[in-house]
């Protein structure tokens, strides 16, 4: 199966299969799909993060409709900070992405009209492989001692960030473990900033772009809620 981009990974994550629906905090998910697109240009060689700003070092397409219209603007926009590049892009993000999904057969748009005039729309599985292997990626990283790949350890950082770790729908006696291997992951590959980049698991260009970015979610989020 081909890879998506990381911006639908997430969303496939955090939509419930069955009623189509969201789950989960809105606005997290959005920023954590605006950083997705984000890590996937860091991912192709396209974007860095110099001097506190993310910048195009590199214009050339890579094959992702939105990915590259995001690659386009930055090379002819001034550099933005990552709070910036979140802000910009968060919105109708997500409508572009289920458009997409559903325009592959991803997931299907269900149109639902309350009082004759509100249109509700929901959006369940219809092809539920590629969520399968993202689980699959998500559990061989999170549940064992395998090192993983660059995509999966930002994956699973954006699902801390973002406050989703609740759509991985572990059962309770995993979840502790399942956190503790994020932070690992975290840590390993220098997106917390606890690690030497230099001995980080993935390019140190990558780890910047995913560190910061996760603390622009955090600071945007503000602090958790009390459980």
């Amino acid at each position: 199966m081909s890879t998506i981009p990381l911006a639908e990974e997430l969303l496939l994550l955090a939509y419930d299969d069955q009623t189509g629906k969201a789950t989960g905090s809105r606005i997290g998910l959005d920023l954590g799909m605006s950083a997705a697109v984000l890590i996937d240009l860091a991912l192709a060689g396209r974007i860095a993060y110099v001097d506190g700003y993310l910048k195009v070092v590199d214009p050339s397409p890579i094959g992702d409709p939105i990915a590259d219209a995001v690659l386009a603007r930055a090379a002819e926009d001034e550099p933005h900070t990552p709070s910036q590049w979140l802000q910009r892009l968060r919105h109708r993000l997500r409508t572009r992405v289920l458009e997409d999904l559903v325009s592959r057969g991803v997931v299907s748009d269900v149109d639902e009209t309350q009082m004759g005039v509100i249109h509700l729309h929901r959006y369940p599985t219809t092809d539920p492989q590629y969520e399968a292997e993202i689980r699959r990626r998500l559990a061989e990283a999170l549940m064992t001692e395998t090192i993983c790949d660059e995509r999966t350890a930002a994956l699973a950082t954006l699902l801390s960030a973002c406050r989703m770790e609740p759509a991985l729908r572990l059962p309770s006696d995993e979840s502790a473990r399942a956190h503790q291997r994020i932070e690992e992951i975290a840590a390993g590959a220098g997106f917390s900033g606890s690690a030497n980049l230099e001995d980080s698991i993935v390019r140190p260009s990558v780890a910047l772009v995913v560190a910061t970015l996760g603390k622009a979610i955090s600071a945007a989020l503000g602090a958790p809620k009390p459980a």
